[in-house]
């Protein structure tokens, strides 16, 4: 199956267990993976026979933003099940979220979860 990737949407948000990361926020950075037929654009090299990117894009802030979660996972899963309904062009969405600045006392990279949805 065809992919319509974006890797590494940085978006400040306010998800979190911890009464100040509701308070003060982080930046968390989104991947996402859209499966789609991508057979009909490619040869018609038009913008309305595919899901645009920029679209995917806007959406994702948009549901990421909407409300303050405790746990990422239900954050990504908001995202995953927007995106899959939003454009329904898709056959399915992975979200990988990862949070780099959790607030743990170790030397890390990032926490992440990874959600899929679709078909």
């Amino acid at each position: 199956m065809d992919k319509i990737i974006v890797k590494g949407l940085k978006i400040f948000g306010y998800h979190g267990v911890n009464p100040e990361e509701k308070v003060n926020g982080q930046n968390f950075i989104l991947d996402i993976t859209a499966s789609i037929d991508l057979t009909k654009p490619g040869i018609t090299d038009k913008l309305s026979d595919t899901v645009s990117y920029s679209a995917i894009i806007k959406e994702a802030k948009k549901i990421f933003l909407a409300q303050r979660d405790d746990l990422i996972e239900r954050a990504a899963m908001r995202v995953a099940d927007g995106l899959f309904s939003q454009f329904k062009e898709l056959k399915s969405v992975t979200v990988l979220l990862k949070k780099p600045e959790a607030p743990i006392d170790a030397d890390f990279e990032y926490t992440a979860v990874e959600i899929t949805v679709g078909k």
